[in-house]
């Protein structure tokens, strides 16, 4: 019952971190509460993902015309059957994990953990039986779930969170989607292709306001175009769950207004798991609702760590990964190079998507820098233009100075792919010469990367 490293938490900060230190010749174990791969395999970024594809795969199906194919009629879908095919993805990605921990001479056990004082940790099994466990590292790892606000409280039926709304019994008829955050978006991409009638509300001025401002008004004109409702400078108030559906208060510019539908997903952002184990009784410190870590993820009491979603960090599987990684590797003795939190892509994976890297523009305005910035429509482009879907841009966003490339923002089909070239360029210190000077394959969409860049520099060939 004694480890190198105990890993509290399977989802890809957890189960990457174990896999890493196993790799390093640590004796290791992973504890689950509930299934292998956490909330990102079986409630999050993979089953949403399926869920996605199979509306995708729809919309083409009523597109078939516009590719010279014969009209399918009355083209339609069995939502069970598309919410099966997204638990099936799920489960086939939970399973994949379970081989690797065998693979990898992992122990892995099944019980809801609670640390203790001298590198222990308690779990208790489905079972009610609690056994302890030691380490001498103990990493936590316990991620996130839905945030609920005091105001829209969550039933599970007819106010939900992302949970339900991946494996709902039935497709509503209407939907309130509170929040156009990345869960917030997808979904509301996702059911009204599917045909679903769609509100979003959203308190900022923009949705998916974390990105830059072109992305998202560009977002937000191809939702309304897709026949999504958008409410921003909007808030719920309240909701009454008292007839057969919903009926949100919501307080606009001009006045409080009544929106009705059969359900409403509450898209609010998360909260970290960080209740109830053990944090206060160790003396780990906590400030609002985070848990405190030095630069190599080390709590306020030594052997005890902490990586992910319970940081204040950016809430990205990714990150969480990294996080791990870095963890064991600096435990380990190995000379590790700190992670740069301002070359973490984010991606959103409605249609169309939306990626970036880096500062939006106004962030690089407000830092000071005089600035380059290039531009390239998805309508200039032969391979989106061949697709038959040109709909999206490519912007970047280069310090005039130096060259240094502060910022990548893309929106369109795919972008979620190529958005690695601006990490990797930024990483390696690229300039915006050493980009343009660098061939890109043609056609292809990549390429509008180095259009882009060739914008910035007043020197772009195809617009």
């Amino acid at each position: 019952m004694n480890y190198d490293i105990i890993v509290i938490g399977s989802g890809p900060g957890g189960y990457v971190t174990a896999i890493r230190a196993a790799q390093l010749g640590f004796k290791t174990a992973i504890i689950e509460k509930e299934s292998l791969g956490g909330i990102c395999l079986n409630w999050g970024c993979i089953p949403t993902k399926a869920l996605l594809k199979s509306a995708h795969v729809f919309k083409y199906l009523q597109q078939a015309e516009q590719y010279g194919l014969n009209k399918v009629e009355n083209p339609g879908f069995d939502f069970t059957k598309v919410i099966q095919r997204s638990r099936g993805v799920a489960s086939k990605m939970s399973g994949g994990i379970a081989f690797l921990m065998k693979k990898n001479k992992i122990d892995v056990i099944m019980g809801t953990a609670t640390i203790q004082k001298g590198k222990k940790v308690s779990v208790v099994d489905k079972d009610g039986k609690s056994t302890e466990y030691s380490a001498e590292n103990i990493i936590i790892a316990t991620g996130a779930r839905s945030r609920e606000l005091p105001n829209i409280p969550q039933d599970g039926k007819k106010i939900i969170g992302y949970r339900q709304a991946m494996v709902l019994p039935e497709q509503p008829k209407s939907m309130i989607v509170v929040g156009s955050g990345a869960i917030g978006i997808e979904f509301a991409d996702f059911y009204n292709t599917m045909g679903t009638k769609v509100t979003v509300v959203e308190f900022m001025p923009n949705i998916l306001p974390v990105e830059d401002e072109d992305s998202s008004k560009h977002v937000e004109k191809s939702l309304k175009k897709a026949g999504i409702e958008i409410m921003t400078n909007a808030s719920v108030e309240s909701v009454d769950t008292s007839g057969n559906g919903v009926k949100a208060t919501v307080k606009t510019a001009t006045g409080n207004i009544i929106l009705e539908a059969d359900i409403l997903l509450s898209a609010v952002g998360i909260a970290s798991n960080i209740e109830g184990q053990g944090f206060e009784e160790v003396g780990i410190q906590t400030d609002k609702g985070k848990v405190l870590v030095n630069e190599w993820y080390e709590t306020s009491v030594p052997g005890y760590y902490a990586i992910g979603d319970i940081l204040p960090t950016q809430a990205l599987a990714h990150v969480a990964s990294a996080e791990g990684i870095t963890c064991v590797e600096k435990i380990k003795g190995l000379h590790v190079e700190k992670i740069d939190y301002g070359n973490v892509p984010g991606c959103t994976y409605c249609h169309p998507e939306v990626a970036s890297v880096g500062l939006t523009e106004k962030q690089a305005k407000e830092k000071g820098y005089e600035l380059k910035v290039g531009k390239f429509p998805f309508s200039a482009s032969g391979k989106a233009t061949a697709n038959g879907d040109t709909d999206g841009f490519i912007k970047v966003i280069f310090d005039a100075k130096y060259g240094e490339w502060l910022g990548c923002h893309m929106v369109g089909d795919g972008v979620t792919d190529m958005i690695a070239e601006a990490v990797v360029a930024r990483k390696l210190e690229t300039t915006g010469h050493e980009v343009l000077k660098s061939i890109h394959p043609h056609p292809t969409i990549s390429e509008a990367v180095m259009e882009a860049v060739a914008a910035a520099y007043g020197e772009v060939i195809h617009i």
